[in-house]
């Protein structure tokens, strides 16, 4: 009950084929990647700002 086989993935993709069409699914997968290049980008940035710390939050250095 743990990983999913060769014949669920093919019976979820003609599924999602079904619902969203051929023309939607061009579109769907492009904005699908630009959301995970922002969200990974949103992550470098929040962990470059904890590691350099600003004055006045809790955990920031005084003076960096």
């Amino acid at each position: 009950m743990g990983s999913l086989g060769a014949t669920e993935l093919i019976i979820i993709l003609v599924v999602v084929l079904l619902l969203f069409g051929s023309t939607r699914l061009p579109k769907l997968a492009r904005s699908l990647g630009q959301a995970s290049k922002e969200f990974k980008q949103g992550i470098a940035e929040g962990s470059k700002d904890e590691e350099v710390g600003e004055p006045g939050k809790p955990g920031g250095k005084p003076g960096a």
